[in-house]
């Protein structure tokens, strides 16, 4: 397996993660990493637990600072920094304020709420049920992307599929059609699609997104691919890594990218 990038790293700065940020450098090194981007949570008007992710970003950076700067690592490991936004649609002004005040190297945007609930809890589907709960989903994915362009690429794009068994068992067909809607979205726009391993951890057999959404973005004529792992922990760095590349190259795609000063620059699987 060649070495490959993680562009998708939670740090002690998400409001769900500790893992100190030179411990996750560390680690990453161990797991033969070419690079990685730390990508922490900002998560404006986080309703089920209010300021849980109010990323503090200057902390933030003057810690990544700090460790780059004074590296005591190998010089051919790349350390990168960004941000995960988690996107709804009144929060776009403010997003936009944002970016436009730092120098993120890459910044996902992701869907982790819908109308003040997050799948990831109960609550979601017990309003929506399974397939009205999926479907509410992929249409509010396509609503924050139309809103919100100012991103590099698309987080764990089928995100709501990790948190429900009933949601699992769904045939595709359900709702590839909304699915590929936003894949067009992508495309038309020039952003990534990113594949996320972290659905390993959950008890997926395949990344967010599946295997078929993959293939179909590559079907419309989707080049960028992201790859991360969704890291909360060091033990979570290279979950999925050992399939990644066989999955992608199964898919059609020869290359992955990586962003470093917003823009794409293409690696060979």
């Amino acid at each position: 397996m060649n070495k490959l990038w993680n562009n998708h790293m939670h740090c002690e700065f998400s409001g769900d993660s500790e893992a100190p940020m030179k411990d996750m450098i560390e680690e990453s090194i161990k797991a033969n990493m070419y690079g990685i981007t730390f990508t922490d949570h900002l998560d404006l008007d986080y309703y089920h637990e209010p300021n849980r992710f109010d990323l503090d970003i200057d902390s933030y950076r003057k810690c990544y600072d700090v460790l780059t700067n004074n590296k005591f690592y190998n010089n051919s490991f790349e350390v990168l920094w960004g941000i995960e936004l988690g996107l709804q649609t009144h929060l776009a002004k403010k997003h936009n304020e944002i970016i436009s005040k730092y120098n993120f190297d890459f910044v996902i945007g992701s869907t982790h709420q819908v109308n003040k609930m997050d799948p990831y809890y109960p609550e979601y589907f017990n309003e929506y049920g399974i397939k009205g709960g999926v479907r509410k989903f992929f249409e509010e994915t396509a609503a924050n992307i139309e809103s919100f362009k100012n991103f590099d690429s698309y987080g764990h794009l089928d995100y709501i599929i990790r948190y429900s068994d009933e949601a699992k068992k769904l045939a595709y067909e359900d709702y590839c059609d909304i699915v590929y809607d936003i894949l067009k979205l992508l495309i038309e726009n020039d952003k990534a699609l990113e594949i996320n391993t972290g659905a390993f951890k959950f008890g997926l057999l395949e990344p967010n997104p599946c295997i078929a959404t993959i293939k179909k973005y590559k079907d419309l004529g989707g080049k960028l691919i992201t790859l991360g792992s969704d890291a909360h922990k060091t033990e979570q760095i290279n979950v999925g890594y050992d399939k990644i590349e066989n999955i992608l190259k199964d898919c059609g795609f020869n290359s992955y990218f990586v962003y470093k000063n917003r823009k794409p620059i293409e690696y060979e699987l």
